[in-house]
């Protein structure tokens, strides 16, 4: 009886971590599901995890979301085999690693009003990618050194009184 409980525990510790962690992902957060929104940079700024999921917010029925491949993605096609979205509040769940695209299927809006989103989807456990741009060197000023200095003689001094005192009792 005890390692059954033991094993049912073990497994909720094991799985309690991927649910809590979950994420959902606003698309365009504020602004929703949206024409000439910059939907890229948006996603640069976001890690999605497989257990994560997309919420694409809209008015319906003047936008929809069609998940793409990536040539369907690229040249704007609307496929006639690809599920189209219409509620305007459509969940996507993250089940699988790899890259994502979307689509909105209504007139010119992902040809011309740049209405479409790819993103990369990482495991669950994995780190955060780094940043496109290096995080820049700390400064190695002289002003810097000369108040590391002082601070490290202060503390010496205070120690070294610390420690005179202690010897007089």
């Amino acid at each position: 009886m005890a390692s059954t409980q033991f094993a049912v525990l073990s497994i909720f510790a094991l799985l309690l971590p991927s649910i809590a962690l979950a994420t959902q992902h606003i698309v365009g957060d504020e602004q929703g599901w949206t024409t000439n929104f910059d939907y890229q940079a948006w996603a640069a700024s976001k890690v999605f995890r497989v257990g994560d999921s997309l919420l694409f917010k809209y008015t319906a029925p003047n936008h929809n979301v069609i998940r793409a491949n990536q040539t369907e993605f690229q040249q704007c096609i609307k496929s006639e085999a690809n599920q189209v979205l219409t509620t305007g509040s459509d969940i996507i769940d993250l089940k699988s690693l790899g890259k994502k695209w979307y689509i909105c299927g209504v007139k010119d809006h992902c040809s011309n009003l740049k209405m479409k989103l790819a993103i990369n989807v990482i495991d669950a456990w994995a780190p955060a990618p780094a940043p496109t741009t290096p995080a820049p060197p700390p400064p190695t000023s002289s002003a810097f050194s000369i108040k590391a200095s002082s601070v490290s003689q202060i503390l010496s001094t205070v120690g070294l009184a610390a420690i005179v005192t202690l010897a007089a009792f």
